[in-house]
């Protein structure tokens, strides 16, 4: 076991985790975003740095200071380890500065796009991007394509996470996509617009932190605060079998699969649960889905992300009434 400080708060964790997960262990403002890493992916992560964090103390045996900032996906924790994020000024510009960059040829479709409510990109913006862009240089664009009966790729908007690969890579019996060329015009296609009909490649949608990869099935329907999420399970041959139902009154919009508070699916379902069992007959209801009461989709039923032993009355100031009855 070694212990690491992060954000002076100290922690025992297994020799061998990163830093990324021994701050996922604490929770709270101490982890770092990310938009690359995918803990259930092999290999993920390394890409966007959008986690890096200020090493102060390497270890007790070598104390010496790491000189820039590192991936804390990528960068394993040491005994006597000191880490700075949230309290790191330092580490706060330099992460502006990383948003600035993905944003450099990412469009402005939030209002159109299926991904607003539950997209990372709007979340990191809103946190640690600027108001203006300095980018005077003509965006690079795309045609929509379709790569599939189900998916529909907007490479306008990617920010080449590659977390789309390491699901073919990983999930599907042989990967018909990747990245494409080098740098500036790097992109993820298909090369001789295969179509990607795998069985598990729906869940390409799911891990995409963008809007990059979109449901075909669900395009344009409705926006998700507007939805109500529940959690259901079927018996499936292929997968788990255990979804979250996105439903608009009584008609199932979408289903996907169940996520985690980082946003990452906990069990991968099969195309067949995801795109043909799209009524309710079909599965057995569980409640609803467990929401972050922080999410815009909670918005009109905040019941679904507050349970009552999660309720905090905040006391009430000096001279307020707002949790007093006023009698006349």
């Amino acid at each position: 076991m070694a212990k690491v400080t992060i954000d002076d708060i100290m922690i025992e964790v297994p020799d061998g985790i990163t830093i990324l997960e021994a701050a996922r262990m604490i929770g709270g403002h101490v982890v770092p975003p990310t938009m690359c890493y995918y803990s259930s992916l092999e290999t993920s992560g390394g890409y966007c740095r959008t986690c890096i964090v200020k090493v102060e103390k390497g270890s007790e045996k070598d104390p010496r200071p790491m000189p820039k900032p590192v991936a804390s996906c990528r960068t394993t924790v040491q005994d006597g380890m000191v880490v700075r994020n949230a309290t790191s000024p330092e580490i706060q510009k330099a992460r502006k500065g990383i948003v600035e960059f993905l944003l450099i040829n990412h469009p402005l479709d939030c209002p159109v796009c299926d991904q607003a409510g539950e997209c990372f990109l709007q979340d990191l913006s809103f946190e640690h991007g600027d108001e203006f862009s300095r980018f005077d240089f003509k965006k690079r664009t795309f045609d929509l394509i379709d790569i599939g009966d189900y998916i529909k790729l907007h490479m306008t908007r990617c920010i080449m996470c590659y977390r789309c690969v390491k699901v073919a890579d990983q999930l599907t019996e042989e990967r018909l996509h990747g990245v494409l060329n080098r740098g500036d015009a790097s992109e993820i296609g298909t090369y001789i617009q295969q179509a990607v009909d795998n069985d598990f490649s729906g869940n390409m949608i799911d891990a995409c932190p963008v809007g990059a990869l979109t449901d075909r099935t669900f395009r344009f329907k409705s926006r998700v605060w507007f939805t109500k999420p529940m959690y259901a399970h079927r018996d499936c041959d292929k997968c788990c079998g255990k979804v979250t139902l996105w439903y608009q009154g009584e008609e199932v919009l979408r289903v996907t699969g169940r996520k985690n508070e980082f946003g990452e699916i906990e069990e991968f379902i099969c195309n067949t649960c995801r795109f043909d069992k799209k009524h309710t007959q079909d599965w057995v209801i569980e409640g609803p889905a467990k929401i972050s009461r922080h999410s815009v989709i909670v918005q009109n039923h905040n019941e679904l992300a507050l349970p009552k032993d999660e309720v905090q009355i905040l006391p009430d100031l000096p001279g307020s009434t707002s949790h007093k009855k006023i009698e006349s």
